[in-house]
């Protein structure tokens, strides 16, 4: 099992890249930004058949440069509106730009949430990484367990997902979402005790968005 996951949605390229994984049958997970579910309120119901959700914060800032009032209200903002508009418990979040301070971590166990971030990093939120990037990056960490992170407003990402979904096949991979992934290979009480450094490829975890 892997998981392919979406980052700063909804926008202009998501009803392209939902066409394209209900086509193969991939399931996903989006991590969605409230003012973008403002801005485009029709699209999140196009992903929910094909996807689970987690919370992206309402702009998509740098958390641990706000103030922790603004920092509460990025976080729990979010998780109401999403919850709100996809008519289920937000149960995931993921920090923008891998921001986390230990008073970022303690805020989101408060809300019931897991944070969620990556070992594979596609780099489409790089301006100068085409599909052939896309797929190099994502298809060199294709392997069980592995956690994808890709943006679907991008257009090079949407491009390279024919490709992923042929490697993965190839590969005897199946595509779930992170709550699938979890409930099959949860993280053991000693890892979780070591926290991130618990987890063998943790050191893979890059700046993306």
């Amino acid at each position: 099992m892997v998981a392919l996951t979406f980052d700063d949605g909804p926008g202009v390229y998501t009803q392209l890249a939902v066409k394209k994984l209900r086509q193969a049958h991939v399931p996903a997970t989006f991590f969605l930004v409230g003012k973008e579910i403002r801005a485009y309120p029709q699209l999140v119901p196009l992903e929910e058949p094909i996807a689970d959700f987690g919370d992206h914060t309402m702009t998509h800032p740098f958390l641990p440069a706000l103030a922790p009032s603004a920092m509460v209200e990025q976080i729990a903002d979010a998780q109401t509106l999403i919850a709100r508009t996809v008519r289920r418990p937000v149960v995931l979040f993921r920090p923008p730009y891998e921001g986390r301070t230990v008073a970022i971590d303690r805020e989101v166990t408060a809300l019931g949430m897991l944070e969620i971030l990556w070992n594979v990093d596609s780099q489409d939120s790089l301006g100068d990484t085409n599909y052939l990037g896309i797929e190099r990056n994502v298809l060199a960490g294709l392997r069980p367990g592995s956690i994808i992170l890709m943006h679907e407003n991008h257009g090079q990402t949407i491009r390279a997902l024919p490709t992923i979904f042929a490697a993965l096949a190839r590969r005897n991979l199946r595509a779930v979402t992170v709550p699938e992934l979890m409930r099959a290979d949860p993280p053991s009480l000693a890892q979780l005790r070591h926290g991130p450094s618990g987890c063998p490829v943790a050191s893979a975890v890059s700046n993306g968005g």
